[in-house]
């Protein structure tokens, strides 16, 4: 018990040292490519802050297990907004300026709908996960043309550090996440399974709280900074990402089995919170937002063991 909690507290520590890094590669490489703040959170941050989820994919399949994998993937959905970015607007609120953050919200609230569609005979198939894989390349793509014409639409020269600093800057704190990821994923996962929890529980509780320690780095310091569209585009993203491609990358391993009635609840708390977080006009999310998505979190964890026991 002692080492996992050793392991959990040197992932915290890495997990804030490689977002702040990230970030500033991040926000660099925007503004060399003169891509919007918002396009760099969604895609660049959001893949990079998803791959804990997509080694925890891949090793779940591998090992046999993929409805861990499963359980992790729509828990950190529900943690990403409930818990991560709850924290951040209770602290401070948030304001969203870029006009394609409402796309990716979208996106983010079809998401689960579209997956429980594609589970409702039971079975995750290699062909549902195709289906699931092009909902996403017909997004990603819509995010690409919309900062293709946003650079082209820029006729001011922009001053910006060197390029090969700003992939550099961004390869490191991708490092220290995911590294920072793996030691609190083996902390959490020592914890929940001598508790006797199922692989879904523990997927969607204890390994979907560990693997969206990089989130909660990324964002919190992306507010810090000022760059609000970078840290509420990396939520947005990473779940985007979590749903439609680490989620379909576990079916094309190994497809597999659904029990529907255990995916409930992390997906109807999943739709609701990102219904709560839609950007008003002026783009601005209140404090009040934050401790409501706080509460909720608390809801979503009581019900998620008590199905459990």
């Amino acid at each position: 018990m002692i080492e996992s909690l050793l392991l959990l507290i040197a992932g915290v520590v890495l997990a804030w040292f490689g977002g702040e890094i990230f970030v500033r590669g991040g926000v660099n490489l925007a503004l060399c490519a003169r891509w919007p703040t918002a396009v760099i959170g969604v895609t660049v941050a959001a893949f990079g802050t998803s791959s804990p989820e997509f080694m925890v994919a891949v090793n779940a399949s591998l090992d046999g297990t993929p409805q861990l994998s499963l359980g992790d993937v729509l828990g950190s959905n529900v943690v990403n907004v409930s818990l991560v970015l709850a924290i951040v607007l209770a602290l401070s609120g948030m304001k969203a300026t870029d006009k394609g953050v409402r796309r990716d919200w979208w996106m983010a609230l079809v998401a689960p709908i579209l997956l429980y569609a594609v589970l409702w005979d039971g079975w995750f198939s290699r062909l549902d996960a195709g289906l699931v894989l092009a909902a996403f390349s017909g997004w990603l793509l819509m995010v690409v043309r919309h900062a293709r014409a946003h650079a082209a639409s820029q006729t001011e020269a922009t001053v910006c550090p060197p390029f090969s600093q700003s992939i550099i800057f961004l390869m490191i704190g991708l490092g220290l996440l995911i590294g920072a990821a793996q030691f609190v994923v083996s902390g959490g996962k020592g914890i929940a399974l001598a508790l006797g929890w199922s692989p879904f529980v523990v997927g969607a509780v204890v390994v979907a709280i560990a693997t969206s320690t990089p989130e909660l780095a990324t964002t919190l310091i992306a507010r810090m900074r000022g760059h609000d569209d970078v840290g509420l585009g990396n939520i947005l993203g990473s779940n985007i990402f979590n749903v439609l491609l680490v989620a379909s990358v576990t079916a094309l391993i190994r497809p597999y089995p659904i029990h529907l009635p255990e995916l409930h609840t992390s997906l109807i708390f999943g739709f609701v919170t990102v219904l709560i977080i839609y950007p008003g006009r002026n783009g601005h999310l209140g404090r009040a937002r934050g401790f409501v998505l706080l509460a909720i979190y608390a809801c979503y964890i009581g019900m998620t063991l008590h199905q459990d026991s």
